[in-house]
């Protein structure tokens, strides 16, 4: 995890970001809206963040986006679990900074399935 990941990821709820699509932005789901910003997870903290934050919630989705393509004075890396810098975004996420969205099954033992990942 280096503030230099050129694909930062978000989980998120099927319905909220099906509302994201028809809006043509992202604006956060509740805790990012309480949080005043949207929180990203890197490549190597997304698995722990499905783990702790979204155990057992299906229909979820997994949405890579691209850090260049975002405002820099809005993506700010700043720390959280054990210190570690995780990627926020003060701003609305602009669906032309996404790379891709796939979904985020369960799976038989109850923890997410992911795709292949890039940093």
């Amino acid at each position: 995890m280096t503030t230099t990941d050129t694909l930062i990821y978000k989980i998120a709820p099927r319905g909220l970001w099906q509302e994201a699509e028809a809006a043509g932005r992202f604006v956060g789901a509740p805790v990012d809206i309480a949080d005043g910003f949207i929180h990203f997870s890197t490549r190597a903290q997304v698995a722990e963040t499905a783990a702790r934050h979204f155990a057992g919630h299906e229909d979820l989705l997994l949405v890579a986006v691209r850090t260049p393509a975002l405002d820099p004075a809005a993506l700010c890396w700043e720390p959280s679990r054990g210190g570690a810098l995780f990627p926020h975004l003060y701003a609305a996420l602009p669906l032309h900074a996404v790379a891709w969205v796939r979904p985020l099954p369960l799976g038989a033992d109850g923890r997410h399935v992911f795709p292949e990942l890039a940093g």
